[in-house]
């Protein structure tokens, strides 16, 4: 435990430095969980940072039959250039700078890849397997150092189980209307969900979709590969 608490002391210590430079950070996220998280980092550590997102189609991407981490990485990396490609558009002659955020993530259940819902049923039988399996959620984020384009990559995994979910709160959910924009319409952090989870193996933001710990690794790490 002291050492893991002395490599986060650290951590925190070069992330720190990292924003001495006053980098230009983009999310490259439509995620509004996502943002409230770089949110709490940014106001934590006293930054800004921009968003844009990708539009890209992510069910055309992969296999979900394969590698979970190889297939969370590819999406982000997918997203990455995508989002690069509008940056470089929009600046004309001047390369993009700055270090670009890209995340996806993917809930397993039963051995089964649960991505965004597409309808309420598919929602509503999601939501139900969890009061009888765990689920994991599988993310990765990369940091893409656009005056170079070097990445810098990560993968956090985490494991939540429930307590039996009732039907009303898979019902108000799905009205509600939030768990199609999440993988695996999981939402541990609404109040209807949170009081459920018997137990978690890892830690809250990387459940909902943004691991701080690897944005505080991968954001000096992508600057140290130009160096």
């Amino acid at each position: 435990m002291a050492m893991e608490q002395q490599s986060c002391a650290q951590e925190s210590s070069t992330f720190q430095q990292f924003l001495q430079g006053k980098p230009r950070i983009i999310l490259g996220s439509a995620s509004s969980s996502r943002r409230g998280i770089m949110d709490e980092l940014a106001q934590q550590y006293s930054f800004m940072y921009e968003v844009a997102t990708a539009d890209i189609d992510e069910q055309a991407i992969g296999c979900r039959q394969g590698d979970w981490e190889e297939l969370v990485l590819l999406l982000a990396k997918a997203k990455a250039s995508a989002i690069i490609a509008k940056l470089t558009a929009a600046a004309g002659c001047q390369p993009p700078q700055g270090f670009l955020i890209t995340c996806d993530q993917v809930v397993v259940c039963n051995k089964t890849v649960l991505e965004k819902p597409t309808s309420a049923e598919q929602a509503r039988a999601f939501i139900r397997g969890y009061s009888t399996a765990p689920a994991s959620t599988v993310g990765s984020v990369v940091v893409t150092n656009l005056s170079t384009g070097q990445q810098c990559e990560g993968v956090d995994t985490a494991t939540i189980t429930f307590h039996t979910i009732p039907d009303d709160v898979t019902e108000q959910l799905i009205k509600e209307g939030n768990v199609f924009y999440c993988a695996g319409g999981l939402m541990v952090e609404h109040p209807l969900v949170s009081p459920l989870i018997k137990d978690r193996q890892g830690s809250l933001d990387s459940i909902m979709g943004l691991s701080k710990r690897l944005v505080i690794q991968l954001l000096p790490a992508a600057t140290d590969v130009d160096s």
